[in-house]
């Protein structure tokens, strides 16, 4: 996955997030705050720790919401892939 795939698959998740049912406010705030960790690591030239942990919340965010949200779920997959890819 390019960086242009990743920043797309971004944009996916978010129109998915603005989907969310009201009653899922809280997941919506989690996975927005998740994106935008997402976004500004990627644009950062720092590697280091702060990566580790990210690469965890979005393994946890897929293990929270695959059963409720197959479609989340499958856009945090593609992501994890391409954090991957980039050594992340």
């Amino acid at each position: 996955m390019t960086d242009k795939e990743i920043v797309q698959a971004l944009a996916d998740l978010r129109a998915e997030i603005e989907h969310l049912d009201q009653a899922d406010s809280p997941t919506g705030e989690r996975l927005e705050e998740l994106v935008s960790r997402l976004e500004q690591q990627l644009t950062s030239a720092e590697l280091g720790q702060h990566q580790l942990h990210l690469v965890d919340d979005v393994k946890d965010a897929i293990t929270e919401f695959e059963v409720e949200h197959p479609r989340l779920t499958g856009i945090l997959n593609d992501i994890m892939v391409a954090l991957g890819n980039l050594g992340i």
